[in-house]
């Protein structure tokens, strides 16, 4: 009789089909920032589309992404596992029409006050009296804010695939977000007087195709929604009061970065930019893997908690912090050792000065010190949601988010724009820690034995890998005299070399993909 894989292989399982359709998605999301660099580079017109991109996403995170899934999956997985198929039918379609209700009047209230919105958001045009730049963010707002409500019916249709295992449609939808603005960069861009409008319609298009794509997967399910308004459904309100809390809890690092283009709205024309190339680099490694593990491991710890499974609970937050620590220590010294290599050979073209990418350099040096802090966050947080347990992560996340503030303001200014970048890695850290207390004091999770021995091996690996890095990177100004081919040519072998280095010292010392099976 063949023996059953365990949980956390099953898991592992789903993590690499989030993490693959996830490197497709932010490979292609690569490709997207070099056409958007090499077209627009970092003018003023490329700071007003990326703060008038900001503000639908921030809200897709906070609210779709960030608290109504955090809420709702949770719900949902209690439905699933102890009512029938008609009460979570029931369920989804109530959730489908109080949410499109919502959405319609948060969005169309976006679109009617835009002008107002993005003053809200960028004080330091509105301060410094530069009307032409507040005018131009405005008008792209009006045409990107809808993005969000579709983007949002996309989240909660990508939760339930997720809660039924489905995983790689969800993972797969926002590479269409990025074909799409793509597209639109290259050829509707002629078409427009002011050619930064082009990026605003791809957004909003990507929204559309976002949503139809979801809509098949559901239907093979037979879980599409009905849209019933059930205000007074009790999985419904069990939503609301879940989610309220929620909203500061799980997004704090999103706030953060708001509040970094808000503050950059001071600083000299191009700071929102630096920190928008510098912030996509370090969403490729918290995508890849922390995001990926956080997906997986929701419905599953929330399965857990409903069955009073503690010990599989336990074991699968150990396994889920092993993993962030495996991918995101290393992801994180080559951001911060290759920056500058790595934004001249992806975005030094076109528009794109010397300046600039020496400035956005230092920002993604900084953010990413940060990246484990926020993989960390990811991963912690789902151990309170699927307990249902707002409260807990809310007031960590007021301590972050005030933290955060503090940080800035002393950071920014000595440090401009790498102050904001530093205050943001600094709190996530301080919130990963927070979270990570909460759970043990909880006694929820608890340390096996081996964590000390794994350290030693992380650290001894990390050693090596910097080692090798500083030796064999040549200096930023011959980095830029190659060709492009020689560029990427250079850059793939430290990333590769750099990686079999780094894990071949942690089998040297004993490590074994058997680790990660249950304990």
């Amino acid at each position: 009789m063949t023996a059953k894989p365990s949980i956390q292989f099953r898991l592992l399982r789903s993590g690499v089909v989030v993490a693959s359709m996830t490197l497709m998605s932010r490979v292609l999301g690569l490709a997207r920032d070099i056409v958007v660099a090499f077209f627009f580079g970092s003018s003023a017109a490329a700071d007003a589309f990326f703060l008038a991109f900001k503000i639908p996403n921030f809200f897709r995170r906070l609210f779709a992404e960030g608290a109504f899934s955090q809420a709702f999956v949770p719900v949902l997985s209690q439905y699933k596992s102890q009512e029938s198929p008609q009460a979570l039918k029931d369920l989804i379609d109530n959730i489908a029409g109080v949410l499109s209700i919502a959405l319609a009047i948060f969005v169309g209230i976006g679109v009617l006050f835009s002008g107002g919105v993005i003053s809200l958001f960028a004080l330091g045009y509105l301060i410094k009296g530069e009307t032409a730049q507040l005018e131009l963010a405005g008008s792209l707002l009006a045409i990107t804010f809808p993005y969000l409500g579709l983007v949002s019916l996309t989240a909660f249709a990508g939760s339930i695939l997720n809660t039924f295992g489905r995983f790689a449609v969800p993972s797969f939808t926002p590479v269409l977000l990025n074909v799409s603005l793509i597209a639109s960069a290259i050829w509707l861009r002629p078409f427009f007087d002011v050619p930064v409008f082009a990026l605003a319609w791809g957004v909003f298009i990507a929204g559309w195709l976002q949503l139809l794509f979801q809509w098949p997967a559901l239907a093979r399910l037979g879980l599409v929604p009905k849209f019933k308004l059930g205000f007074r459904h009790p999985g419904v309100m069990r939503v609301g009061v879940l989610m309220l809390p929620a909203l500061l809890g799980v997004s704090v690092s999103q706030i953060n970065l708001l509040l970094d283009t808000v503050l950059a709205t001071f600083l000299p024309i191009g700071s929102i930019s630096w920190l928008y190339y510098s912030d996509r680099l370090l969403e490729l490694p918290l995508a890849l893997f922390g995001i990926a593990i956080a997906t997986v491991i929701l419905p599953a710890l929330s399965q857990d908690y409903s069955e009073n499974e503690a010990t599989s609970f336990a074991r699968k937050i150990d396994w889920s912090l092993r993993l962030v620590l495996l991918f995101g220590l290393p992801a994180s010294l080559a951001l911060v050792l290759l920056a500058e290599p790595l934004l001249a050979t992806l975005f030094y073209h076109g528009q794109m000065t010397t300046f600039d990418v020496s400035m956005a350099a230092l920002s993604l040096k900084a953010y990413g010190a940060g990246l484990v802090g926020h993989m960390l966050v990811k991963v912690l947080a789902p151990g309170y949601f699927a307990r249902q347990d707002m409260k807990t992560p809310v007031r960590i996340g007021i301590i972050s988010l005030i933290c955060n503030m503090v940080f800035n303001l002393i950071l920014i200014q000595w440090l401009g724009h790498i102050g904001l970048a530093l205050a943001t890695s600094l709190s996530a850290f301080l919130n990963a820690f927070l979270l990570w207390r909460g759970l043990l004091q909880a006694k929820v999770y608890w340390f096996a034995q081996y964590w000390a021995l794994f350290l030693v091996r992380l650290g001894l690996a990390l050693m090596v890998m910097a080692v090798f890095l500083n030796i064999v990177v040549p200096d930023s100004a011959a980095w830029r005299t190659m060709t492009v081919w020689l560029q990427i040519g250079w850059m793939s072998g430290l990333c590769l070399g750099g990686s079999l280095l780094y894990f071949l010292v942690l089998f040297m010392t004993g490590l074994r993909f058997s680790d990660f099976r249950d304990s």
